[in-house]
């Protein structure tokens, strides 16, 4: 029997039925199997494009650099506390030297992995080894969708992507802000979002690592949340803060303090420079790893100076520019390249690695899909453990799609499934299936299809494979049209986790008072 409801009709009542039921197929929002919240463990060994020399000459190279010409530090206070570790400073540029030996001894004292815990335990992370989780896209200034375009970044675009990332198990963590709330107040949108957080979702978010202020509230209100005090979190974290050395070779206040706010409190810190080969690096690759690699341990090793033992993530963010016009590219050979090497300098160290999947298309098209694939595979098979902006990144990270949110939830799924070990348990070699049929036959109504007949394969999120055969006949939506059905779809379904009534009240004190104190200029 056919699954196409208008095959076995005839007459114009039976073809106007036909429209109809594809119709509603088309609207119908979609369905989808999902695996369960967790790590995609990855069990394909790494990737690398450097032979052990080559990576051996970018990790001597990059701590020549740190001995001279140095990093450039703003901090004061990070600035002494290298010299008295022994570390020479030019005090007329602010610059830190640092002998190769003090820069190794300081980052062999971050652990190689550790644990990040949300308010909901089922969804802590594991960060180290061979596990990967993804995380939203995080601080574009700019939303588009297809329905209300494209627009400045607010609180209600803020809190539906949320809503989406909680959604999705494939999303394991949301990073600094899904998109800019500039409609709020500076002083104290962070309130406004950290609330959001710890309600609209369960699972790990990135504090706002601009100075100790921002650091402190997000660790309190976590803490509420959890119901665990300030000081259980200290040995529980549950907060992870990515800062950027601005490159080249200059650490800001703003950052070493936020970082080192979230280290005093026990809390992750990812350290990734942000280089761009011709523009912030030099414009071969290999210069360009030799400063990511020397910018990245000096940012960790300032932590452990501080803070030893604290748990830490070396960060690549490594790319190249269009070289005609100097904007940057994403999802290039390059970038690719540079994911994947990224992840055997922090196998080095014996480090977590934070990579991302990122793209510079100013649509969601082909361009921006393949873009994001290229980064994702450089990314997942260079063992990266933290992938930041691995769904919703466009315009080269200048808007937050919800169209492209969707997409990339496709391909993390498909990779997720296609990562998967393979059972070769029990009967699942078939044997006495395949003895079953005879020569010629097939296995659409076997025993044992139909034991498996729900779980057989991966369920695409935005295929329209129910219209193939009525395709010409009744037209198709492309991915883009369909991934905005189902973003629509979700968000008028979704329930937010249950959180406890007295523990949103404490919440919704703690950001009332902190906004009193921030008003009349208390820290």
């Amino acid at each position: 029997m056919s699954d196409n409801p208008g095959s076995t009709r005839s007459g114009r009542g039976s073809r106007k039925r036909a429209r109809e039921d594809r119709k509603a197929a088309r609207a119908a929002p979609a369905r989808v199997a999902q695996l369960p919240f967790g790590p995609l463990v990855n069990s394909y060994p790494p990737l690398g494009p450097l032979t052990e020399e080559q990576l051996e000459l970018i990790h001597q190279a990059s701590l020549d650099l740190l001995r001279d010409p140095g990093i450039e530090v703003m901090s004061q206070r990070v600035r002494n506390a290298f010299e008295r570790e022994g570390a020479k400073i030019d005090e007329d540029r602010d610059v830190v030297l640092a002998d190769p030996e003090m820069i190794l001894e300081l980052v062999a004292r971050a652990p190689s992995t550790f644990t990040l815990t949300p308010r909901n335990v089922d969804h802590a992370l594991t960060l180290g080894g061979n596990q990967t989780y993804f995380g939203m896209v995080s601080g574009p200034p700019n939303v588009h969708d297809r329905v209300g375009g494209r627009r400045v970044g607010n609180f209600a675009d803020y809190q539906k992507l949320l809503s989406l990332g909680q959604h999705f198990n494939v999303i394991a963590l949301f990073g600094n802000q899904t998109v800019a709330t500039t409609d709020l107040p500076v002083t104290t949108r962070h309130l406004d979002c950290y609330l959001a957080n710890l309600t609209l979702t369960d699972k790990v978010f990135s504090a706002i690592p601009i100075g100790e202020g921002r650091v402190n509230d997000a660790a309190h209100m976590l803490a509420l949340a959890r119901g665990v005090a300030l000081e259980e979190l200290r040995d529980q974290p549950g907060l992870i803060g990515n800062i950027n050395v601005n490159s080249p070779r200059k650490l800001d206040e703003a950052m070493s303090d936020g970082a080192l706010a979230l280290a005093a409190l026990g809390q992750a810190v990812i350290v990734t420079p942000f280089t761009l080969l011709g523009a912030m690096t030099p414009v071969t690759m290999a210069a360009g790893l030799v400063q990511q690699n020397a910018e990245a341990l000096f940012g960790i090793a300032m932590i452990q100076l501080f803070h030893p033992g604290s748990p830490v993530v070396y960060g690549g963010f490594t790319s190249n520019v269009d070289m005609r016009s100097g904007a940057p590219a994403f999802g290039t050979p390059e970038n690719a390249k540079a994911n994947l090497a990224g992840g055997q300098l922090a196998r080095r160290y014996q480090l977590p690695y934070r990579t991302s999947a990122c793209n510079a298309s100013n649509v969601v098209d082909a361009q921006s899909t393949y873009e994001t694939q290229m980064a994702l595979w450089g990314a997942v098979m260079g063992h990266g453990n933290v992938v930041y902006h691995a769904a919703g990144w466009l315009e080269g990270g200048l808007v937050a799609s919800y169209e492209k949110f969707i997409l990339d939830i496709e391909v993390l799924q498909h990779l997720a499934h296609m990562l998967s070990p393979i059972d070769c348990s029990g009967d699942e070699l078939g044997v006495e299936a395949i003895r079953d049929v005879n020569p010629g036959g097939h296995f659409f109504g076997t025993e044992h299809t139909m034991a498996r007949y729900e779980d057989a394969f991966y369920a695409p999120l935005v295929s329209d494979w129910q219209n193939n055969e009525n395709w010409q006949a009744a037209g198709s939506r492309d991915a883009t049209e369909r991934a905005t059905t189902i973003w629509q779809s979700i968000l008028a379904e979704h329930e937010p986790p249950a959180l406890d009534p007295a523990v949103r009240e404490s919440l919704e004190d703690y950001v009332a008072r902190r906004k009193a104190e921030i008003g009349t200029g208390e820290p």
